[in-house]
């Protein structure tokens, strides 16, 4: 199935799920990352969750990630299509942009070739470790300016599509994808 498709069936899929799926979901899939081979890694890249998109409730995974004492790096939209990744600390303004996303104002600056493990929002994602987001190209852009080992994890309420048939040589695949019933590793 082609990206299009996959974001006009999984968008409808999200809209259809209530408060309180959305929340059990993200505490099992935030559950479930504590089974995989990443916590001895120190840099943590995650997204605040666009709640009028119904996206993954992220802060429990912040609060994981914040318990066991890691480093959180939050991002920045920018005027090139690009991501600008500064560390939460107590002092960090949170605001959200006009597509409601919401980012920290400013702070201090991490370069994405020190981040380990970053946790990706999407819509879709296939047996392959393909994944489709919302077609900007934010997060590609922003992977490809990750070290080699970065570990790449999606994060998704739903199941893995067989395959998706439209994927660019820029599109770059995930090495885990987890959702509230199981783990994929790609």
């Amino acid at each position: 199935m082609n990206k299009n498709d996959l974001r006009l069936i999984h968008t409808a899929k999200r809209e259809k799920l209530s408060p309180e799926e959305i929340t059990d979901y993200s505490i099992s899939i935030a559950n479930n990352l504590l089974q995989l081979p990443i916590w001895s890694n120190t840099n943590f890249h995650l997204y605040l969750s666009i709640s009028e998109k119904k996206e993954i409730d992220t802060s429990f995974i912040l609060s994981i990630l914040q318990g066991k004492d890691k480093n959180v790096i939050l991002s920045k939209m920018i005027a090139t299509n690009s991501l600008q990744h500064f560390l939460l600390t107590d002092n960090t303004l949170i605001k959200k942009n006009k597509w409601n996303v919401p980012e920290p104002v400013d702070g201090i600056e991490i370069p994405a070739s020190t981040i380990n493990i970053v946790f990706i929002p999407l819509l879709a994602f296939d047996a392959f470790g393909n994944r489709v987001g919302y077609g900007k190209g934010y997060y590609d852009k922003f992977l490809a300016d990750c070290k080699e080992n970065c570990i790449k994890i999606g994060l998704s309420f739903f199941e893995a599509t067989e395959t998706i048939t439209d994927m660019l040589p820029t599109d770059i695949k995930l090495d885990y994808c987890v959702t509230p019933n199981k783990t994929y590793t790609f």
